[in-house]
C-alpha cells in the first residue's frame, strides 16, 4: 500500500493571519510530505507493507511508528482547523467540556498549558476516554492517544516546525492564535 499526502482542506493562505502561507508550505509541503515519503520507504517487505495507517499507529514501533504516526497526527491536525474558526463549541461537546472542565475558559487554559509545557516536541490532545469523559493529554514526539485507548478529538502540534517561521520560539503566541482556527464542528463530529 502506498500512503499519500492527503489534500489540505483549505488553501495554503487560508489560515492567515494566524498561520502563514509560508508556514503551511514548509509544515505541510515539506515536513508532512517527508513523513509520508519516509513511511513509504520503510514499509516494503515488513508486516506493515499493506497495513492501514491506523494499524501502523497501533502496532508498529521505531521508524515505521514515528513516520506513520506523524502522518496520522498531521492529517488529523490539519482537519482540526478552518478559516474563520475559533469561538466556542456548542451542543453536546460544550456540555461535555462543562461537565469535565467546569467551564470553556478552564478547558482552554488547561489545554493551552498542556501545549505550552510539553517538554521538547509533540502534541497536546483533547480525547474522549473509554468511560466517555474528556481529558487533555500530552504526547511527546510522534505519540498518539489511540495507543492508550483514547479517542482523539482535537490536537495542537507543538513541534517547532508548526510555529517557528511565524512566531520564532514563542510557542505560547502560536497556541493563542490556534484558538482562532479551531473547527469546533469537526471536533464535535468526533465526539
Amino acid at each position: 500500500m502506498i500512503h499519500e499526502l492527503p489534500k489540505l482542506p483549505y488553501a495554503h493562505e487560508a489560515l492567515e493571519p494566524y498561520i502563514s502561507k509560508q508556514t503551511i508550505e514548509y509544515h505541510y509541503g515539506k515536513h508532512h510530505l517527508a513523513y509520508v515519503n519516509n513511511l513509504n520507504k520503510l514499509i516494503p517487505g515488513t508486516e506493515f507493507e499493506n497495513a492501514s495507517l491506523d494499524d501502523i499507529v497501533m502496532r508498529s514501533s521505531g521508524g515505521i511508528f514515528n513516520n506513520g504516526a506523524q502522518v496520522w497526527n498531521h492529517t488529523f491536525y490539519w482537519n482540526c482547523m478552518k478559516p474563520q474558526g475559533g469561538g466556542e463549541p456548542s451542543g453536546n461537546l460544550h456540555a461535555a467540556i462543562l461537565k469535565d472542565f467546569g467551564s470553556f475558559a478552564e478547558f482552554k487554559e488547561k489545554f493551552s498549558t498542556a501545549a505550552a509545557t510539553l517538554f521538547g516536541s509533540g502534541w497536546a490532545w483533547l480525547v474522549r476516554k473509554d468511560d466517555g469523559s474528556l481529558a487533555i493529554v500530552q504526547e511527546s514526539n510522534a505519540g498518539n492517544p489511540l495507543r492508550n485507548g483514547a479517542k482523539p478529538l482535537l490536537t495542537c502540534d507543538v513541534w517547532e516546525h508548526a510555529y517557528y517561521l511565524d512566531k520564532q520560539n514563542l510557542r505560547p503566541n502560536y497556541i493563542a492564535d490556534f484558538w482562532n482556527l479551531v473547527d469546533w464542528n469537526a471536533v464535535a463530529g468526533r465526539l
